[in-house]
């Protein structure tokens, strides 16, 4: 069998996979929050937090909830890590220095997991599961809690309210995250995953010198690495590493986990808002992207024309010989499409064209389909800048899911569009300017800017994939990613939350002859168009600087 056929294969069997568990997923997800009953832990969760769950909550008393729930977070990783020395399981490994703590607490409740750092050489048991694996859970569950937000903001009406942002929390984690985690652990066992808790051992001598290993419960929290999106390794070699994922079958089924929450979602905001026609357009626009990708990686990988590469049978360095191209390239697509970050080959070792696209798919917003819930509610800050294209052009006023598009509405709409661009464009044109950090790129030219595009790229983006090549673990990049980070995370969803208050407030607005039917294949282009219309003309110029430049002139 051909590789490109072998590639073909999984992805067509990824696709089977992921269309099985969509319609019970979904509507899992939908049940769980719309459900007025609490179940006992919850009952207790909400006790030891002092939340009542039945309180429901207007924009800024939601928004005042994830703020404050996340600041908290940052302050608790940051001090886990600083006092990592003196806590039981440490491994003997050091506090870690006040920037990189900054960098990773972050990073982790950002839901980028951005790592500047060799995982099996500075983290312990305790920040490893108390802290680190704690993040993947709650980050994952703050985003999908926005996106309901959101969803219920276009679902409700003459009211600004949208429900309680510890409920929707707690449930996301309780209900959704936590038992397929453990399904999910336990087939990456099976697949060859460790689970221990083991001390730092040796496994030998190699070429002069002693390797040494130490354990960890690494399924456990590589699955929610990707069932939330997260991304960040047990080990330096993330996964790459066989200890994280040890074989074709295990890389097929992680690729499953960073797709299933982001897909399935699509229905439950169908369920929510009562058109299941409108989940399905959603849905339809994030397959069609995603598709396009995939098959364009697959392309530039394979077909390359550089003499090496066509004696290898495609760009084959930095890329494990398991997975082989086709699963490397399956796997960069979902996890630069997505806010996961994790990846199973050196990005930077791409085809020039190869790693554009990662850089692409990170800067199109993650939403195709993105993150836990980020994904949706950006997907749906599209739909609501097509629709008011599409009101321009026929000259009225848009309406989308019986909500009319304002001025107030667009202006947030706008805001959370521009914010992203603005961190990567403004840290990557500074970080060039200034002459010490162009000291840690690796290479010069094109691909050394795109070190330092694609860092900015998935900081801000709370992707948290790297390039490699570029140096991070110094002052300016620890302090500036991570500023990055939290505010690319925490402003859009000021935007959103905002704009689910300004929808919920609305009285729903009836069909007509002139209203654009959303849930019809012409919007599904429509928004597609829009979507690559609008970041090409806002990242076409760094682009054009970085991985263009590359690929044309290899």
């Amino acid at each position: 069998m051909s590789p490109v056929l072998a590639g073909v294969l999984q992805f067509l069997a990824l696709m089977a996979a992921l269309a099985l568990a969509y319609r019970p997923l979904g509507d899992y997800m939908a049940r769980v929050y719309t459900s007025d009953k609490h179940l006992r832990v919850e009952k207790w969760i909400y006790k030891g937090i002092g939340a009542d769950p039945d309180t429901e909550m207007r924009w800024p008393a939601y928004l005042r909830g994830v703020l404050a729930f996340s600041a908290v977070s940052v302050l608790f990783l940051y001090l886990l890590q600083r006092l990592q020395g003196s806590l039981p399981g440490s491994l003997g490994f050091k506090a870690i220095d006040p920037d990189q703590a900054f960098n990773t607490a972050a990073s982790f409740v950002a839901n980028t997991n951005w790592q500047s750092y060799y995982g099996e050489q500075a983290m312990g048991h305790v920040v490893q599961t108390g802290g680190l694996a704690v993040q993947n859970f709650v980050s994952a569950a703050v985003g999908i809690a926005v996106a309901v937000a959101l969803v219920r903001g276009f679902a409700r009406s003459r009211t600004g309210e949208l429900g309680n942002f510890w409920s929707d929390l707690v449930r996301g984690t309780v209900r959704i995250l936590i038992p397929i985690s453990v399904i999910g652990a336990v087939v990456l066992v099976a697949c060859g995953a460790i689970q221990n808790f083991s001390g730092i051992h040796g496994v030998g001598q190699f070429l002069g010198g002693s390797q040494q290993w130490n354990g960890g419960a690494v399924a456990s929290q590589e699955v929610i690495k990707e069932l939330g999106t997260n991304g960040g390794g047990y080990f330096n070699a993330n996964s790459a590493h066989p200890f994280e994922n040890p074989n074709g079958f295990s890389n097929l089924f992680e690729v499953f986990l960073i797709l299933l929450i982001p897909f399935a979602i699509t229905r439950t905001f169908g369920r929510m808002v009562g058109s299941l026609r409108q989940g399905y357009a959603i849905l339809a626009t994030m397959v069609t992207i995603w598709v396009g990708f995939t098959a364009l990686m697959m392309w530039t990988e394979f077909h390359h024309g550089a003499p090496a590469f066509d004696v290898a049978g495609g760009a084959m360095e930095g890329k494990e010989t398991r997975f082989g191209i086709s699963g490397s390239a399956i796997f960069s697509v979902a996890t630069t499409l997505t806010s996961t970050g994790a990846v199973n080959s050196f990005h930077s070792s791409n085809t020039g064209f190869g790693g554009g696209l990662d850089l692409l798919g990170m800067q199109l917003g993650e939403i195709a389909p993105g993150g836990t819930g980020s994904g949706l509610y950006g997907m749906l800050i599209m739909a609501i800048i097509a629709v008011f294209i599409a009101g321009l052009m026929v000259g009225r006023t848009p309406e989308y899911l019986g909500k009319k598009i304002g001025t107030r509405e667009i202006k947030l709409a706008a805001c959370y569009i521009l914010i992203t661009p603005a961190l990567v464009l403004g840290f990557t044109a500074v970080s060039m300017a200034l002459p010490t950090p162009k000291d840690s790129m690796l290479n010069s030219g094109a691909h050394g800017f795109s070190e330092i595009l694609y860092a900015y790229t998935s900081g801000a983006n709370n992707n948290g994939s790297a390039f490699a090549g570029l140096s991070a673990d110094t002052n300016w990049f620890n302090t500036t990613i991570g500023l990055a980070m939290l505010l690319g995370r925490f402003l859009p969803m000021v935007f959103v939350l905002a704009l689910a208050g300004s929808l919920a407030e609305q009285k729903p607005v009836p069909a007509t002859a002139g209203t654009l039917r959303t849930e019809k294949p012409l919007f599904t282009g429509l928004l597609v168009g829009a979507i690559m219309i609008i970041t090409g003309l806002t990242y076409f110029p760094a682009l054009a600087l970085g991985p263009l430049a590359e690929g044309l002139a290899s």
